[in-house]
């Protein structure tokens, strides 16, 4: 093998040299082709949280977290979330470019005319306890699809894996808006074709049986294009991101042959984790619990006391050494929203304080402790009339997009193979 774009490894005990390959992506640093590295060597790596593992090899989203960058298919975040809808989003992510007109009609009407659910399933709800928690009912629904559209395990072409991705777009607003209603004893409201995704998600979260809510009316049940705008932003800001905790899950259960349907469903019971989907509701209880600005000061302390476990919800990012790009547009939509969507004055003051000793405090600045986006969709969703308990299966609607794409490109990937990763043994 030649040694020109390669990494050699010596193993001091032999002195045996090893050498493998450099593989360079088209961004990002380059990667070490270890694939051979037990059978060459008998051992394995050891890399607790795959915090230097690339798991695998994918042309759907790239992330520089010390430039603070973001792109779908090569696109910037920034120009999708201002320029685009969330629908063109999913195009993108699901074929590779942005639609056309014509293509952006048709998928738009698909999804619209696929947001209806099995019957069945419907009844399911009344199998759950009252005051189930959305995303246990919303999870254990996505998994019952599988029940109802078995043939996906054999897809067969990519007419069979457009209409696997279609139908689960467009019916997880549904069931997420079934799990809320459930959650709060009222009667479900089925979709309206007539609405747009992001509209007939509210309305089916808002309205009464028999009412109408027509956009752009005033009055305490009317759905404002500013709202509609508002939250398909945040879909858009979380449609994908990259090899994160949900989508490993999600791509781990794809190797095993499982229905893509259970795959997401493993992807939604990830992403309810707090320190995952989950971190945008303890933001909230938090701010909640701080209670006043005046507090505010107190709680820091409390952040920067070594003996204190006390941490602050919606500040670092695994990836991000600077500002989250999603953050950056949230905090801009969160400004424009201010005096429009009445933000809660309290939470938002409590929020705005926080973040400004945060962004001029040395000690969050030297540890790359940055707002998140769950720092900010909290407050925003919290305008939108969203109850904390919906934030998780709001990040759930935007996901799985990702999710899908994630999983289909696993599963056309001739290289894949089932996830098996080894282990340290230090037992008896």
């Amino acid at each position: 093998m030649s040694t020109e774009n390669s990494i050699t490894i010596i193993d001091n005990r032999s002195q045996k040299q090893y050498n493998y390959p450099i593989l360079d992506g088209s961004r990002g640093p380059s990667v070490v082709d270890i694939r051979s590295f037990f059978k060459d060597t008998d051992l394995f790596t050891f890399d607790p949280g795959y915090t230097s593992t690339a798991s695998c090899q994918s042309t759907i989203t790239y992330i520089d977290g010390d430039k603070g960058e973001l792109r779908y298919r090569g696109i910037p975040i920034e120009d999708l979330a201002e320029e685009h809808t969330y629908l063109e989003s999913c195009f993108l992510l699901l074929y590779g470019h942005l639609p056309s007109a014509e293509e952006l009609q048709n998928f738009d009407l698909e999804i619209r005319h696929r947001a209806f659910i099995p019957e069945g399933i419907r009844h399911l709800y009344s199998a759950f306890p009252d005051f189930a928690h959305p995303m246990s009912t919303l999870s254990a629904s996505v998994t019952a699809l599988s029940a109802f559209y078995s043939e996906h395990l054999e897809l067969g072409n990519e007419e069979d894996y457009g209409a696997m991705a279609h139908r689960i777009l467009a019916k997880i607003p549904t069931l997420a808006a079934f799990a809320y209603r459930h959650f709060k004893g009222i009667p479900f409201i089925q979709p309206n074709i007539d609405l747009s995704f992001t509209e007939n998600f509210l309305m089916m979260m808002r309205a009464y049986p028999g009412g109408k809510m027509k956009l752009g009316k005033n009055g305490h049940e009317s759905i404002t294009p500013l709202e509609v705008r508002a939250l398909d932003t945040i879909f858009t800001l979380h449609a994908d991101h990259e090899q994160n905790a949900s989508t490993t899950v999600v791509r781990g259960v794809a190797s095993t042959g499982a229905h893509p349907y259970v795959a997401i469903s493993s992807g939604i019971a990830a992403l309810w984790g707090r320190a995952h989907g989950g971190a945008n509701e303890s933001v909230i209880a938090q701010l909640t619990m701080i209670g006043s600005v005046d507090r505010v000061d107190a709680f820091i302390a409390r952040v920067k006391d070594p003996n204190d476990p006390f941490k602050l919800m919606g500040f670092g990012h695994r990836v991000y050494k600077t500002f989250d790009p999603r953050a950056k547009i949230l905090k801009k939509l969160q400004d424009q929203l201010k005096e429009e969507l009445n933000l809660d004055s309290n939470l938002l003051q409590i929020a705005q304080r926080i973040e400004e000793i945060a962004l001029g405090d040395e000690y969050f600045i030297s540890r790359n402790l940055y707002p998140n986006i769950d720092f900010y969709s909290g407050v925003i969703l919290t305008a939108l009339k969203i109850p904390r308990e919906m934030f998780t299966p709001i990040f759930v609607i935007g996901r799985t997009v990702g999710w899908i794409a994630q999983w289909s490109e696993f599963k056309k990937d001739p290289m894949s193979k089932i996830a098996r990763p080894r282990q340290l043994y230090t037992g008896k």
